[in-house]
């Protein structure tokens, strides 16, 4: 199995970028969006995350034989987004991949911190749900993005 120390630190840890636009149905009646629409935005940056090394969720599942199931969400907020912002979402790991996947998220408006996030994944294994490494496919595309 491979090695998770040998994953250059900066490919989990810098932040990918994911670009979403607030849709009017996310608002609520007092005009900014329904705190539970974060979640949501967190979602599409850790999809996209993985995306960035070549895999998807749906690959992993099908492939590889293991889910991602959420153990832990917390959130703070700092200012609220409203209808027709554009939202950039930073994603990366808390630290390196094992058993579990830690996720931090930060959301922004232009240079405005709106929300941080932080995400538990747990490894489990398709058919049982028993949690389990990483498989080496997942260790490999993230070797293969860190520089010799």
């Amino acid at each position: 199995m491979a090695n998770p120390k040998e994953i250059a630190p900066h490919i989990w840890q810098v932040p990918h970028e994911t670009r979403v636009r607030v849709r009017y149905a996310e608002t609520d009646q007092m005009g900014v969006v329904y705190y539970a629409h974060y979640a949501v935005w967190c979602e599409i940056g850790r999809t996209e995350w993985i995306r960035r090394f070549g895999l998807t969720y749906a690959q992993m599942e099908a492939e590889m034989g293991v889910l991602l199931p959420v153990r832990h969400f917390s959130i703070t907020y700092h200012r609220p987004a409203r209808y027709d912002d554009e939202i950039r979402i930073y994603t990366s790991l808390k630290e390196p991949p094992t058993r579990k996947l830690i996720f931090v998220h930060r959301l922004y408006r232009e240079s405005d911190l709106l929300a941080e996030a932080e995400v538990v994944l747990l490894f489990v294994q398709r058919d049982t749900w028993r949690p389990c490494s990483p498989p080496e496919a997942f260790y490999a595309a993230l070797l293969a993005a860190s520089p010799r």
